[in-house]
């Protein structure tokens, strides 16, 4: 009898334990419950069923609603693109002269300035016209006039205007996609020269490959990114011009590759030697650069040298001196132009974007002027086509007329300004925002040459107490042509003269470090020379270098500052004038006529970082060495010995006169 009287317990017991076993984990319960479970757990079992149902189908909702289908369709085209087009990541490679690498395919040399294609043209204009307040507006308005209940006059009213403002929209922006193409096809159809074995041959900038052999004459501009092999030039070296780059108009000074340069006699020759270059991965740096050139000279020997930024030739620079032959490295979309250039987006203008801000503000005001009025009317019957009705009827607070006058508006403004006889040539590239020139209020720029004229001229010299300016500057020509009397290589200091001597020390010392301490090399035009130019050696080019420096005909300096050609040009005006230039060397002609030559030991070029610049010369006569540097006062007053005029009669001289670039020079001389 107890036991028949515990089994019951026992029973309930076990009930309760599946019950929690259920509970804790129901997915393990099966659907078709046991012969001894009862009413209770059964519809406990689809409740909780039903709860799982109702979780998935609220995550799905979710998933759906919250844009993560948007994701996951990304996502999956995301894989189909990577697959269909595997982007070949940039890498170093090695460039043989003349000799493609076989198995590598580089990108083509084509220039591609377009926004848009054929089959992009017409969507992507539409989304750039739609996804505007002003411009959506005006469209969902036209939409409605198809709905007889909403209908308050004739289609054409509503869809004449929306209609030419976007036949205006379209051929504007067709127009100026137009010319870019034009303009993307002269570029890419410029004719080139070509080295190739013992022959020269014609090659289209868009034909031209990686390996090629190019020649590039004065001001020609470079095709794609290049090794500086051979110029014209016997140093070795020629200017370019950046400024369509970097916008500075500054030349540059760019060097050949020695053993090219140097140990050849003709360009024919560069197929003869094996020359390769080992250049590193393309990047956008525009100011940096490495790799190596390796080749057999004639001679049998191998020969490899470092390269450097001063060997490199960015395509869309020009060679302004000389004629350059440069091996082909980077192409097309590998070069820093193309690295260093973004993708063209529609522009818009402030004007566009304040009306648009002022559509949204008239919007607001006209949907709660006509909630005002539907609710007088009252919420009764078929409010909710009353609501859009008086919508449409206050549609007029913003006129469509307004965009068709701004269209047109812009376009005349156009029209007028490359027609305008006061700013003759002008090319308006994008016929979007040309009303935004009339905002400009303020111009702000350096002395670069990106809006200036980028001109120098020498003002003033500070020598301690003694100040020479424009007034005194045939004082400072007259001492130092007694500096230097006839047949006098070095300067003749007078004792007991009215100029005392550390004076005459330090003016000559201050001349002669500015007319040495540069990067400056002075040419001189054919069409200068004179009929009998016996002392003047032509090479063949339109740009010669002076070769024998006894010569007394003017010379144009080239550098890549102006003002090292500022600093050159003074001291050519009071006697002491740089009349040869080489890599390794170069010549001073004196106020008495006499050349002093120096050898070039070391060069120390300009840095924004260092501010300053310096040389190491040597003497040709006396076998002086002698340390030149020039630098910004800010820099220099920690070098110099500690002087009280540097920072007082100085910087009250040139400081004051807004304008004024201060220079200090330096002068040590090594033992």
């Amino acid at each position: 009898m107890e036991e028949l009287a515990l089994n019951p317990l026992r029973r309930h017991r076990n009930k309760r334990q599946r019950s929690l076993l259920i509970e804790d984990d129901w997915d393990d319960v099966p659907l078709i419950s046991d012969d001894d479970a009862d009413d209770q757990t059964s519809s406990k079992n689809a409740r909780l069923r039903k709860q799982r149902n109702q979780k998935r189908s609220k995550r799905i909702f979710n998933w759906f609603c919250c844009g993560g289908w948007k994701t996951s369709c990304l996502d999956l085209l995301t894989l189909i693109w990577r697959l269909i087009k595997k982007k070949r990541e940039p890498e170093s490679r090695t460039v043989k002269i003349g000799q493609p690498e076989g198995g590598k395919k580089y990108p083509l040399n084509i220039t591609r300035n377009q926004k848009y294609s054929i089959f992009t043209f017409l969507p992507q204009v539409l989304f750039e016209q739609f996804k505007f307040f002003l411009n959506f507006y005006f469209l969902v308005i036209a939409i409605t006039q198809f709905f007889p209940q909403l209908r308050i006059g004739a289609l054409y009213t509503y869809w004449a205007p929306l209609g030419f403002v976007l036949m205006v929209t379209l051929s504007r922006e067709a127009y100026d996609d137009i010319k870019r193409y034009l303009r993307d096809r002269e570029a890419n159809g410029k004719k080139y020269t070509k080295l190739v074995s013992n022959d020269v041959v014609p090659v289209c900038c868009s034909d031209i490959g990686v390996s090629d052999v190019i020649v590039i004459q004065k001001d020609q501009k470079v095709p794609a990114d290049m090794i500086l092999l051979r110029t014209t030039e016997k140093n070795g070296s020629c200017f370019v011009r950046t400024d369509q780059l970097d916008g500075e108009t500054d030349w540059k000074l760019r060097v050949a590759v020695p053993s090219c340069q140097q140990q050849l006699q003709c360009d024919e020759d560069l197929f003869k030697i094996n020359g390769s270059a080992w250049v590193e991965k393309p990047h956008k740096d525009i100011y940096s650069f490495t790799g190596k050139f390796s080749c057999t000279l004639p001679n049998k020997e191998t020969k490899e040298e470092p390269l450097g930024i001063d060997n490199a030739l960015w395509a869309n620079t020009v060679i302004a001196s000389g004629t350059a032959v440069g091996l082909v490295v980077y192409t097309g979309a590998e070069t820093r132009s193309v690295l260093n250039t973004s993708i063209p987006q529609s522009k818009i203008g402030l004007v566009d974007r304040e009306i648009n801000t002022l559509t949204k503000i008239l919007f607001a005001g006209t949907l709660l002027l006509s909630l005002i009025l539907t609710a007088i009317k009252g919420f009764s019957g078929d409010w909710y086509t009353t609501l859009p009705r008086f919508i449409l009827l206050f549609s007029y607070i913003i006129p469509i007329s307004l965009r068709v006058n701004l269209d047109m508006g812009k376009l005349v403004y156009t029209w007028m300004i490359m027609r305008d006889k006061a700013i003759p040539d002008t090319i308006v590239r994008n016929s979007t925002i040309p009303e935004e020139l009339g905002r400009v209020e303020y111009l702000m720029t350096d002395k670069t040459g990106t809006l200036t004229q980028n001109e120098m001229v020498f003002k003033k010299l500070c020598l301690g107490q003694q100040l020479y300016s424009d007034d005194s500057m045939d004082e400072l020509r007259k001492f130092l042509l007694q500096l230097y009397p006839p047949d006098a290589s070095s300067p003749q200091y007078v004792k007991d003269g009215p100029v005392k001597l550390a004076l005459q020390e330090r003016i000559h010392n201050s001349v002669l470090a500015l007319a040495v301490c540069h990067n400056v090399t002075p040419v001189l035009d054919k069409e200068e020379l004179p009929l009998l130019s016996n002392d003047i050696e032509d090479d063949g080019d339109e740009t010669v270098l002076f070769s024998r420096a006894t010569t007394q005909l003017p010379f144009r300096y080239q550098a890549s500052s102006p003002d090292e050609v500022a600093l050159v040009k003074w001291t050519d005006s009071v006697g002491v004038t740089l009349v040869h230039r080489e890599l390794d060397s170069m010549q001073i002609r004196l106020p008495n006529g006499c050349i002093i030559s120096y050898s070039i030991l070391q060069m120390f070029p300009f840095k924004s970082e260092t501010k300053r610049m310096g040389i190491i010369l040597q003497d040709d006569g006396s076998k002086e060495i002698i340390f030149f540097m020039k630098g910004a006062d800010t820099v220099m007053a920690d070098i110099v010995r500690h002087s009280d005029w540097l920072e007082e009669e100085v910087c009250h001289a040139f400081h004051t006169v807004p304008g004024n670039v201060l220079l200090v020079l330096l002068k040590v001389v090594i033992t």
